[in-house]
């Protein structure tokens, strides 16, 4: 069943906003948010890295990796038949197991546990539902690590079957690969250091030196929308988070989500400034350019989202962490 959209629901506000465990608010109200990597540790910080300087008096909710296994391995199976439809699946099937594109270093969505090797978040739990569903065997996977640059090519290069990296969907991408979803949004926002009290907002960038992800779509959208400002762009989340916390940079804008997963690795340190901007950043999963597995993922992700498990994933990634209590109507699925 296909649900409506809704562009900003009132928890996505509360969880930007209004979250009760509030850690260094600056002056607009934002909140920085704690959490640890996924395993239930707090996230590991090589010696001399930014993420050493993070606030040590801070306690961070964990995500519960115990309840997180259970969900995944209780995931649905498809039947044989399922299976023959798609001669995407039917390769995957075939083959014994998925190729999967993933990042591993976001907070909520993909973070690697050094300790037990496991990927856990809401991506990696979809990715992992996914493999159960064709293969009966949510460990079945081989994973290659992607960035904003590299996600189009190894779908292309068939390097992977699948990419679920909060890959928004574009219509310069839709030309090279093809998207199953949407299953999540989001807009674009700025990340400042927690004692900038100099950009309130999209307006105050022009004139500053601002980091954006290549390959993501900040750069297009801070053309458009604040043309003046001096964009730097970077491959990958941490180097422009690391030119914001050694002052190279004055802003970080990206999506809100990825910009939630900075703050929570490194509390106290950054906070959001003004409202998120831009048009409604739609997360898809990448697949082969006009592949028939499109239906078929759309078919799973419907599935899951009607029998609860997309709700528990969040929940568990994203909700339970962030105190949230109502979760986000998802937007609607094959609505690109």
């Amino acid at each position: 069943m296909k649900r409506e959209r809704n562009l900003m629901s009132n928890s996505t506000r509360s969880f930007m906003f209004n979250r009760r465990q509030v850690l260094g608010a600056a002056a607009a109200g934002v909140a920085a948010l704690g959490l640890t990597a996924c395993g239930g540790e707090p996230a590991p910080a090589p010696a001399g890295s930014d993420d050493a300087n993070a606030s040590e008096d801070q306690e961070p909710a964990a995500l519960d990796a115990e309840a997180y296994d259970k969900l995944i391995a209780s995931g649905a199976v498809a039947d044989d038949a399922t299976i023959a439809a798609s001669t995407w699946a039917q390769k995957i099937k075939d083959a014994g197991t998925m190729r999967l594109g993933v990042v591993q270093t976001s907070m909520l969505f993909s973070l690697l546990n050094e300790k037990d090797g496991k990927l856990r978040g809401f991506d990696a739990g979809l990715s992992q539902l996914l493999v159960r569903y064709i293969l009966g065997d949510e460990s079945k996977f081989e994973s290659t690590q992607v960035t904003s640059d590299t996600r189009e090519s190894v779908l292309q290069n068939d390097q992977v079957d699948a990419v679920f990296a909060t890959y928004s969907i574009t219509e310069d991408r839709k030309k090279l690969i093809s998207f199953a979803g949407p299953y999540y949004s989001t807009q674009q926002s700025i990340l400042v250091l927690a004692d900038n009290d100099s950009i309130e907002g999209l307006e105050d960038l022009a004139g500053k030196n601002v980091a954006a992800q290549s390959g993501s779509t900040g750069p297009s959208i801070m053309e458009e929308l604040c043309p003046d400002a001096k964009l730097q762009e970077f491959k990958t989340d941490e180097e422009a988070r690391s030119a914001l916390a050694q002052k190279r940079v004055d802003a970080y804008v990206i999506d809100r989500n990825m910009l939630f997963s900075d703050m929570m690795k490194q509390p106290g340190k950054y906070k959001m400034a003004g409202e998120p901007f831009g048009p409604e950043d739609l997360y898809g999963i990448g697949m082969p350019l006009d592949s028939d597995g499109v239906a078929f993922v759309n078919d799973f992700l419907a599935k899951i989202e009607e029998d609860g498990t997309w709700e528990e994933l969040w929940k568990l990634c994203i909700g339970d962490r962030a105190e949230i209590d109502e979760v986000p109507q998802p937007p609607t699925i094959g609505e690109l």
